[in-house]
């Protein structure tokens, strides 16, 4: 008997996949929100190779462990249909091509001291970039708690007041809070498609080679801290990659004193200006610490307990995800989580839109791609790299 799922799908290789994620982790500025929303709409929407059930499970689950929201997300994608080794490489893809970048920036930040001309392209591209992840937070509101239309808002009234408030809390406390997520799961879990044991008994619930430029140098010691410490990050903080920055900085630059503010502050621009995960950051990080081998260890201490902590519970996550009441379980989840996206929004533009020049970009770049239906986001970053280093270099 076909299911829905088969309906909704067509066939795609493992090789297929791979290169899509390739793709994306060389193209895919915009860190974790944009991200999410090129994977629905290329993998879902356009090309069907995920059906919309599949997605909202993988976004649920990468929001529930811990580790880089994006990468999690891509991890699951690649398992839906070619299980672990489909994990493994599709991960892999979406990780190196940002990795490979990270490391030559860092090469070119040793050799010549400071990235000043960073900070005027950053300028730009981080108003470009609020654009893009705000149409991508638009896409997922509609496709995940309900079309704007008085009807279908009335319909999923209580999925629109996890996402409102998962806005304001994320917006003000700048953080996401993962016990909230699963608290909203459990309440429209119970309202929507109440399991039979808490019908039953009425149960209370709750929560559960080069030289000069660093890169050989290296202490086997100081390898062992780096481990560690990006070992620690990768397991112990929850959503997007941005939600990893306040941790970096309080244990790199605070408790560890690898890098001061200034470096710290750079490794971020690094990051929003590399395509793939935001959390690469740690590459460029490990590359100042410890060059090549600092880079190697840091990204691997930070993916490897997020691509554990996708694949053991995928399998079992995938069955019992056919569950009514496991669906409500995931549909009060996602409404959360994309409410939470979109606070995380709120609060990058307040730091990414300075001035009026900075929120015209960000208007544009929205306006580009609602009206310009073949323009592609790297273009726009491009271009907004440009104007932003024109602008704060020469008015």
């Amino acid at each position: 008997m076909e299911t829905v799922t088969d309906v909704q799908t067509t066939q795609y290789s493992l090789g297929d996949l791979t290169r899509y994620f390739l793709k994306l982790g060389t193209l895919g500025f915009g860190g974790p929100v944009a991200l999410i929303g090129y994977m629905h709409r290329d993998l879902v929407e356009d090309r069907k190779w995920i059906s919309e059930d599949e997605y909202r499970e993988g976004l649920a689950l990468a929001q529930l462990a811990p580790g880089p929201l994006a990468a999690q997300l891509g991890i699951y994608l690649g398992y839906v249909h070619y299980g672990v080794l489909g994990a493994t490489l599709t991960g892999l893809a979406f990780v190196l091509p940002s990795f490979v970048m990270v490391v030559l920036l860092g090469m070119a930040y040793k050799l010549y001291g400071g990235l000043p001309w960073m900070q005027a392209v950053f300028y730009g591209v981080g108003a470009s970039v609020i654009g893009i992840i705000t149409l991508s937070c638009y896409k997922l509101t509609i496709k995940s708690v309900s079309k704007l239309e008085i009807l279908a808002i009335k319909g999923r009234w209580l999925l629109w007041i996890f996402f409102t408030v998962m806005a304001i809390v994320t917006a003000i406390t700048q953080r996401e809070e993962v016990y909230l997520f699963i608290l909203m799961g459990f309440i429209y879990m119970a309202v929507k498609a109440p399991p039979k044991w808490l019908i039953k008994k009425g149960t209370a619930f709750s929560t559960v080679f080069l030289t000069g430029i660093g890169f050989w140098q290296y202490e086997p010691l100081q390898l062992l801290k780096i481990g560690w410490f990006f070992t620690k990050a990768g397991a112990f903080v929850f959503g997007s990659g941005l939600a990893i920055i306040p941790f970096l900085q309080a244990g790199v630059v605070d408790q560890m004193g690898w890098l001061n503010e200034k470096q710290f502050l750079d490794s971020v621009a690094v990051a929003m200006i590399t395509p793939g995960p935001v959390v690469i950051t740690v590459g460029f990080i490990g590359y100042l610490v410890s060059g090549f081998a600092g880079a190697l260890v840091a990204a691997a201490g930070v993916f490897l307990p997020c691509y554990v902590f996708t694949v053991l519970p995928a399998p079992y996550f995938k069955k019992i995800a056919k569950n009514g009441s496991i669906k409500a379980f995931v549909d009060g989840i996602t409404a959360a989580v994309v409410g939470a996206l979109v606070g995380s929004v709120f609060v990058i533009a307040t730091r990414s839109i300075v001035d009026i020049p900075s929120g015209i970009m960000a208007i544009f770049t929205i306006l580009a791609l609602i009206y310009v239906k073949k323009i592609q986001e790297p273009y726009l970053i491009l271009a907004a790299a440009i104007i932003g280093f024109l602008l704060k270099t020469y008015f």
